[in-house]
């Protein structure tokens, strides 16, 4: 009998790709809770098929929900995907982020720990092994100079209600390692980008735009950095930390490639113009357009990746220009026949 893994947000675009890779190994049988929101989509999993993968559409906010699951699949690990992560949606409708990234957050650690433990520090026997991964974000720090990177042991400093919120669900996941000594760990990573992200977000709104022939809008002058992850290298990094990560202890998750937002605008073009030129041969940088900045941008992000480097191995395999390319490539296989 295998192991029930729980993983919520799975239909989005990080949680959707760790199925992906991960599923068809066979090792565990996932279990994929999600509400499927605008950001989720079944499209996104490749493997629906594979007898060791059971979705189930719903929110981590309805307790009666994670209940019957928790006492049905008795979950030995959960990676915890599902948020809210849109920062201009966030300044727009906090409410959704509150309730999803902190409430249900809660539900979730609640329901472990009824499921896993007699009591603080009373691991039960069937769950000696238990692990409950949650994915946060390096925004949860601030914003950083033109100097510095964030470490794990950087003061937290939310500028955002999003970063707020996943603030408020880093230190509950802390609390239940420090209160109960329940095996949580905690993942804080930069930027994602690659296959299956929304089209609201940066990269992928530069690629439609310019495909689309419209306005690519670029907040103030383009100068905002930063450090840029391929998901795939993400994703074998959270199951790294899950496999051999120290209870209670935080890794964050880098890229080490940092690139200011024009900079961007400006490859994606680049590659655009020599791999799917115009007809006229005009260059897809002529729809770059600078627009009003969004209130309180952070300026820089940039990860220090040396704890899970050093410490557990992880390095990632792409650097931006290798992975931008296969991200342009996705897309314009996505964009062409949609």
């Amino acid at each position: 009998m295998k192991d029930n893994i729980l993983v919520t947000g799975g239909a989005g675009f990080i949680g959707s790709n760790f199925i992906n890779t991960f599923v068809p190994l066979g090792k565990y049988h996932f279990v994929n809770l999600d509400k499927l929101t605008y950001a989720g989509n079944q499209k996104n999993i490749k493997i629906s098929d594979h007898e060791n993968y059971t979705f189930i559409e719903g929110d981590i906010c309805d307790k009666n929900l994670l209940n019957q699951l928790f006492e049905k699949y008795e979950f030995t690990q959960v990676i915890h995907f599902a948020a809210e992560s849109h920062v201009d949606n966030s300044i727009t409708n906090p409410t959704a982020f509150i309730d999803t990234n902190i409430t249900g957050t809660f539900n979730l650690l609640n329901e472990a720990y009824q499921l896993w433990m007699e009591g603080p520090d009373q691991l039960k026997p069937n769950f000696k092994n238990a692990r409950f991964l949650h994915v946060s974000t390096d925004e949860v720090y601030g914003t950083l100079g033109d100097e510095g990177l964030f470490e794990e042991t950087t003061p937290y400093a939310p500028n955002s209600p999003y970063s707020a919120s996943k603030a408020s669900s880093d230190f509950l996941v802390r609390s239940y390692y420090h209160t109960y000594n329940m095996p949580v760990v905690t993942t804080n990573c930069s930027n994602n980008y690659g296959p299956n992200q929304h089209d609201e977000k940066l990269i992928p709104t530069i690629i439609r735009k310019a495909l689309n022939n419209e306005v690519i809008p670029i907040y103030g002058d383009g100068q905002n950095i930063r450090d840029w992850l391929y998901v795939t290298d993400h994703c074998k990094g959270i199951q790294l930390v899950i496999d051999k990560g120290e209870l209670g202890e935080t890794y964050n998750i880098g890229g080490r490639n940092e690139r200011n937002n024009l900079y961007i605008a400006n490859e994606i073009c680049e590659i655009l113009d020599d791999i799917f030129p115009k007809e006229n041969n005009k260059s897809y940088k002529d729809q770059i357009e600078f627009v009003n900045d969004r209130p309180g941008h952070d300026f820089r992000y940039a990860i220090d990746a040396s704890k899970i480097e050093n410490q557990l191995g992880w390095k990632a395999e792409e650097n931006f220009e290798s992975g931008i390319k296969k991200t342009i490539e996705w897309y314009l296989k996505k964009y062409r026949t949609s």
